[in-house]
């Protein structure tokens, strides 16, 4: 397995986020068409996930996030001159999980480059800056390729929650 000269991003190729599948308590996904409207209807589905799973508190950073994971996606789902085939079906899925004290958001994507967070200084440049934001916002990420049929890779953010007990008791 080869590098591509990218060592930095090397730790963060750690497979699933590091949580038992088999336990989560909730767990809801959306495909996204592939057109930049997408990250709209990402954000309100965040929005309403969050609530129905009484953890909304945590909204801002989490859509955040889920905007900067699903435009990175788009952004290698929708490769120039690239025929639109419908059947293939939508590109794009993203996928929110809970368990107890974490809630993981999850986007795949057809492509199998490796994300690459740009180390520039210069934050006006146009890309790059998304897992800037995903490191900064989340409490880690990571992502790894798809396996048997399906192609592409999944990129995850993951964020801890606070148990109820200890936000009743302020």
């Amino acid at each position: 397995m080869g590098t591509n000269g990218s060592t930095m991003l090397e730790p963060l190729r750690q497979g699933l986020p590091p949580l038992d599948p088999s336990a989560v308590s909730s767990a809801a996904s959306c495909s996204l068409p592939a057109r930049y409207e997408a990250v709209r209807e990402a954000r309100q589905f965040t929005r309403r996930t969050l609530d129905q799973w009484d953890i909304g508190d945590r909204f801002d950073d989490v859509c955040l996030v889920v905007s900067e994971l699903v435009t990175n996606a788009l952004r290698h789902a929708l490769p120039a001159n690239t025929p639109r085939v419908p059947e293939q079906g939508p590109p794009v899925r993203l996928h929110l999980m809970r368990w107890t004290e974490r809630l993981v958001c999850a986007v795949r994507d057809p492509s199998h480059d490796s994300p690459v967070a740009c180390e520039s200084e210069d934050f006006s440049a146009e890309s790059g800056r998304g897992l800037f934001l995903v490191d900064s916002f989340s409490d880690g990420w990571g992502w790894h390729p798809l396996a048997g049929t399906l192609s592409g890779k999944v990129v995850w953010a993951l964020f801890r929650l606070h148990p109820d007990c200890l936000r009743d008791d302020t």
